[in-house]
């Protein structure tokens, strides 16, 4: 057998694999976008739509935000539930049904699509639907105006708890029962931290999940931004052969996509934190399996953007008495400064798409063996 023979046999494993991790995407896509005008529909029926916040979370008047966005009252949110819904039912198809198809078909690729196995994807599969079933339940309460945050919802307060149960229960996870204590620096290797792991797991958790609520804030802007990351540690975790994983990361993907081809402006609905906070906290959850803690600051850098503005404006209000930005978080303050919607968003994929360059190429030039 000669050389070009043997190289192609070689690769037949590696492009099994990317086939299997860009079905999985398409066909996260095509569930989505069928699924979407289901849920639209139940929707726009029961008249499941926004309400314009009068006041920031100090209780304090909101004096631009609220005026922007007027026009929006009453647009459907909980559009997030389409994300994780889509990737759940294609776990379990993949595992469940996809056998049998293959069977019946004579066809082992559709066998080879399953990527419901416990050691990649059962933690961030359950994070996805534990938090965007609890951010459910915070979407209705304000939509009804029901609940312990004034104007509807849950406060700040008790949605940061119970988010950081949920950090806390997968810091122990990682910690005491996979025995994980190690940080990977790029193009420098592992260093062990000890116990200081949990409270790194924890911090990167709450960083993503409010830090993609925060985001959240214009039509299609959060999407095009976990987008982006998700699509990213899709080739993380594929060149870390995680291919599991890497279809995990892929079927999100795909499913936004889908969300955001009804999401850009102006947006039939909106995520809610049924989306928001669940992609964000899984996301985070990603990032430690990949072991991509510094990476996954790079590749969502606008995250620190955002929710440092937000932090910022806070701190100065409440001990110096005046704003630093015109409203809060980044993209509002722009808003206010008089750019039109789409350009902040655009310019904010834009720059998110260098972000994800920059720390893929960290990322994998930095990987190791």
């Amino acid at each position: 057998m000669d050389t070009i023979q043997i190289a192609q046999i070689q690769h037949i494993p590696m492009v099994m694999n990317a086939l299997k991790v860009l079905t999985t995407g398409f066909l996260a896509f095509i569930l989505a976008f069928a699924l979407t005008p289901v849920w639209t529909h139940i929707l726009y029926k029961y008249k499941i739509g926004i309400r314009i916040k009068k006041t920031d979370v100090n209780g304090e008047q909101l004096t631009f935000v609220n005026k922007l966005h007027a026009s929006k009252a009453g647009t459907p949110t909980m559009g997030g539930v389409i994300v994780w819904v889509t990737v759940l039912l294609l776990a379990l198809l993949s595992h469940y049904a996809f056998p049998f198809i293959a069977e019946w078909t004579d066809t082992n690729f559709i066998a080879r699509l399953d990527f419901f196995k416990r050691s990649q994807v059962w933690l961030p599969l359950f994070v996805l639907v534990t938090a965007g079933a609890l951010g459910l339940l915070d979407d209705y309460m304000s939509v009804r105006g029901t609940g312990s945050n004034k104007g509807g919802g849950m406060r700040f307060a008790f949605r940061f708890w119970w988010l950081f149960i949920i950090a806390g229960a997968g810091a122990w996870w990682f910690y005491s029962k996979l025995g994980w204590d190690q940080i990977h620096v790029p193009a420098m290797g592992d260093f062990s931290i000890g116990w200081w792991y949990i409270p790194l797991f924890i911090f990167v958790i709450l960083f993503t999940a409010i830090s993609s609520n925060e985001t959240d804030g214009l039509d299609g802007l959060d999407g095009g931004v976990l987008l982006t990351a998700f699509s990213s540690f899709a080739l993380i975790a594929f060149l870390q052969n995680r291919m599991d994983l890497a279809a995990l990361c892929a079927a999100i993907s795909g499913a936004l996509l889908a969300f955001l081809w009804f999401n850009i402006y102006p947006a039939r609905f909106f995520m809610g934190d049924t989306g928001a906070l669940s992609l964000g906290t899984t996301l985070g959850v990603v990032a430690m399996l990949t072991n991509s803690t510094i990476v996954l600051f790079v590749i969502v850098f606008i995250y620190i953007l955002e929710s440092g503005s937000a932090a910022l404006q806070l701190a100065s209000k409440r001990f110096f008495g005046r704003k630093v930005f015109l409203a809060a978080p980044l993209h509002h303050h722009f808003e206010a400064k008089g750019w039109p919607e789409p350009k902040i968003v655009m310019r904010t994929w834009i720059f998110t798409a260098l972000t994800a360059l920059i720390g893929l190429m960290i990322g994998i030039l930095g990987m190791g063996k």
